[in-house]
């Protein structure tokens, strides 16, 4: 087992990270987001990418719904708002920003566990895992830092990624399949854990071919990375890399953002099975946006976060 790290430790490292990640630095921090363009995953420029060249898109879609929503604010509260929040980390020299959401710890103590994507967690072409990594849940109701948000704001004490994604070399097709990880969070900057505060999503392996709801923030385009935002509807695969595909206009920033089956507006919750990953810059697949299908190596991912005390690469 893991030794834990010294409270006092914890405490100076959080304390740390807090004051690292002023409201300027956040209000600047750069989305870390893929689009595939003219065969290449590329990273996605803030602003969006030029279009493909005609004929250069990728797979087909699925069929559109008519009660599918492709991109709204989310005002209904509840898990959905509080749990769901904006992942920021450093990368080199670059301050980015993702999105990611609580998911259940299975009532360990002491600390809690935050689902994203793997590239918000790890670069994948430098080999090493992001620094001052934190997490603001419920953003959207206090996009002004982390002083007087609702719930706090929680760092890392380690980062959880499977080996596939680690030795990927690249954002590529090895990499998408293998697009998530887990933040190990201890106390919040406002004390307490961050089960303790919101609600925690359940997550399941194996997901089946059903309808799916997606959060995130996105920061580019029509969207400015301050109000949470959804979609949901039938999904698709994209049968270029075995992922699961939503019909989704959210932009970068959105990286990471939750995906739930069988999400209830009545609870406002669902079942995680997915993160928002990738999308195409042109041709059918352009209006999707794309997930990693969860299945046994994501549920060896989140096994090896429940006891993690540290940054942790799973083979």
């Amino acid at each position: 087992a893991q030794a834990a790290p010294s409270k006092a430790k914890e405490k100076a490292e959080r304390a740390r990270i807090v004051k690292y990640w002023t409201p300027k630095r956040m209000a600047n921090a750069v989305p870390r987001d893929f689009v595939k363009r003219n065969g290449k995953f590329v990273p996605a420029k803030p602003g969006g990418n030029k279009p493909d060249k005609p004929g250069s898109g990728g797979g087909s879609g699925g069929s559109e719904s008519t009660s599918s929503v492709t991109g709204a604010s989310w005002t209904g509260g509840g898990p959905a708002l509080n749990a769901t929040g904006k992942v920021y980390f450093t990368m080199g020299s670059t301050n980015y920003v993702c999105s990611g959401a609580a998911v259940d710890d299975k009532s360990r103590s002491g600390y809690s566990l935050v689902l994203t994507a793997g590239h918000c967690l790890y670069d994948e072409t430098a080999g090493r895992f992001a620094t001052n990594w934190m997490f603001a849940p419920a953003y959207d109701t206090n996009p002004n830092g982390c002083s007087a948000a609702p719930h706090g704001c929680f760092t890392a004490v380690g980062l959880v990624v499977h080996g596939n994604y680690a030795r990927a070399g690249g954002f590529n097709s090895q990499a998408i399949k293998h697009d998530w990880g887990f933040a190990v969070v201890g106390a919040g900057s406002n004390g307490g854990q961050l089960d303790g505060k919101v609600a925690e999503f359940p997550i399941a392996f194996g997901a089946a071919d059903v309808a799916r709801t997606s959060f995130g923030y996105p920061a580019s385009g029509k969207y400015d990375g301050r109000d949470l935002v959804y979609c949901s509807g039938p999904v698709t695969t994209d049968r270029s890399h075995d992922t699961w595909g939503l019909h989704c206009d959210m932009t970068p920033g959105s990286s990471g953002g939750p995906w739930m089956q069988g999400f209830s507006l009545g609870t406002k919750s669902g079942t995680l099975n997915s993160v928002n990953s990738y999308k195409y810059n042109g041709g059918p697949n352009k209006k999707y946006m794309f997930g990693p299908k969860f299945g046994t190596r994501t549920q060896d991912t989140y096994d090896a976060a429940l006891s993690a005390l540290s940054n942790t690469r799973v083979d």
